[in-house]
């Protein structure tokens, strides 16, 4: 089972990046003002998402006197690792409207001190994404090789891992086996028994949440996470953030700029999201991302004369992957191991690769293999989306993605009745993936916290120039999403990629990395609307 969480993949760098849809937390139709479950195109649900959904108001300039002592704390740095890391904890307060020093959160944090001569710009703070990914195993490398020379000379490259994700408080759900059921379960339900063995493993999913996490799944929400990352620059010493997100990471920043526009620097937002859409918009949006992906793929496959889908045309290719899901979803591959190939993992194995184009041989060989009977390369692909390692134990990204989703913005379907609504949308908007994200899409309608999100229009008035990147045939973040937030923060430069693959900086070539790292070293923001391919 899919829980169509973000990876951003850069050359130097695999991390987690953005996003939401499957697993976790979908969105409602709340935000877009229709009644659950009733159709509607995508354009005018952007629209009519943008129209209904709350300005974000800034936080006051002055820190509450309640929370002093949390801008006041001294970080105690120790060496961690080679290399020069340095890491610490810091103190944040579960409940930021009712700080308690009982309840208070330990979150991790790491840095690399800049390794330049002259004089440093500062700290800069980096989030790959998720939600759910570790900021700190980013920054252990995009501080080591993945970000440039310059910048790693005159930034102190930071990351903290978000309250609920890593080493900070992580949520927890399931054993390595019930994780190992869970991402087994038909996602395509063909009828009532399946579906109801579907909805019975989001409520065991949730309940295993509650059960190991309790009170913590309340307080783990993107405005907090953002709220900690101010306490953070105070306290290394910074007048303004200065930061870089990938996917979900975009998400945090932009909330960020909206709560302390006043506070905010140099930021990059690649891979960016919409924050005045719901989730049921998201989750579509999202699944035209992946069609889109695929189809790059496809019509490049069937150009190679051993294309496993078949050498006549992106169409006919779409059509054999989509009979190749029936053939699993009826008969499981052997891989080689007790585990066998699903209809669900298989898909996951394939959803892998459309983040990256690189990962494009992989996947080809994978699909042959799978047309003779092998599922072993597939599933070796969903376990690497999943984060399972070979040992069979699974990171905690898998349960911190829906948890932070599903507080951020309401569930996008409460029934299956709901979903099967939405069905024909979803499977109009991609042939390939679209039953399966829109199923995916109920798991929050089960989650035990209420949301405390919901959309909200972000300008971030008074902030210094915000440069927003998008990359045209982007899978998990569709270019539109960018176009979105560069229209409502009000400083936003849109950087445009017109290529494939997931996010942007470090992957996106030479005209890429030249302006975000213009930007990052010298303030200079490019013209809005900046093209590059």
């Amino acid at each position: 089972m899919d829980t169509r969480r973000l990876l951003s993949t850069t050359s130097a760098v695999l991390a987690t990046a953005v996003l939401l849809t499957m697993s976790g937390c979908s969105s409602d139709s709340t935000g877009s003002g229709e009644p659950e479950g009733a159709p509607s195109s995508a354009s005018s649900d952007r629209a009519n998402g943008l129209d209904s959904a709350k300005p974000l108001e800034p936080l006051p300039a002055a820190v509450p006197a309640d929370l002093k002592r949390y801008y006041e704390q001294k970080l105690s740095w120790r060496d961690c690792g080679e290399g020069g890391f340095q890491c610490a904890k810091m103190k944040a307060p579960l409940d930021y409207a009712h700080p308690d020093a009982d309840e208070d959160l330990d979150l991790a944090v790491a840095r690399k001190k800049a390794g330049g001569n002259g004089k440093a710009i500062g700290s800069l703070q980096v989030n790959p994404g998720g939600p759910g990914g570790s900021a700190i195993e980013y920054v252990q490398q995009a501080a080591g090789v993945g970000y440039p020379a310059p910048v790693r000379a005159k930034y102190d490259i930071v990351g903290m891992d978000p309250r609920g994700v890593a080493s900070s408080e992580p949520v927890r759900c399931l054993t390595d086996k019930q994780m190992d059921s869970f991402t087994q379960t038909d996602q395509t339900p063909d009828d009532q028994q399946e579906t109801g063995r579907l909805v019975s493993a989001y409520k065991k999913f949730a309940a295993g949440c509650e059960k190991r996490s309790g009170e913590l799944l309340g307080h783990i929400s993107t405005v907090d996470a953002a709220r900690d990352m101010d306490v953070l620059r105070a306290l290394l010493g910074d007048k303004k953030l200065n930061y870089v997100g990938a996917s979900y990471g975009t998400y945090l920043g932009a909330f960020y700029a909206g709560l302390f526009p006043q506070r905010s620097g140099r930021l990059v937002l690649d891979g960016a999201m919409d924050p005045s859409l719901s989730m049921l918009q998201l989750n579509r949006d999202q699944t035209g991302g992946f069609e889109t992906a695929f189809k790059a793929f496809a019509q490049d496959c069937v150009g190679k004369p051993d294309c496993p889908l078949g050498t006549k045309s992106a169409k006919d290719a779409s059509r054999r992957l989509s009979a190749f899901f029936k053939k699993v979803d009826r008969k499981p591959l052997p891989t080689g191991e007790s585990r066998k190939l699903t209809e669900s993992l298989a898909t996951t194995g394939v959803i892998r690769a459309m983040y990256d184009e690189s990962s494009w041989p992989q996947l080809r060989a994978a699909l042959s293999a799978a047309n003779k009977g092998d599922g072993a390369q597939l599933l070796a692909m969903a376990d690497e989306y999943f984060e399972r390692d070979p040992d069979g134990h699974y990171g905690n990204i898998m349960y911190a993605n829906p948890a932070v989703n599903c507080l951020d913005l309401p569930a996008a379907f409460s029934s299956p009745d709901a979903v099967k609504k939405q069905l024909s949308s979803f499977e109009k908007t991609s042939p390939v993936f679209g039953r399966g994200f829109a199923w995916a899409a109920l798991n929050c309608g089960y989650w035990p916290e209420k949301s405390t999100g919901e959309p909200r229009r972000i300008a971030a008035k008074g902030a210094e120039p915000i440069l927003v990147v998008g990359t045209t045939r982007d899978p998990a973040t569709p270019y539109a999403w960018a176009q979105g937030l560069a229209g409502q923060l009000d400083s936003a430069r849109l950087l445009t990629y017109e290529g494939d693959g997931h996010t942007a900086y470090l992957r996106g070539g030479a005209c890429i990395n030249d302006t975000v790292d213009t930007y990052l070293l010298k303030g200079k923001a490019p013209k809005d609307g900046k093209k590059c391919s």
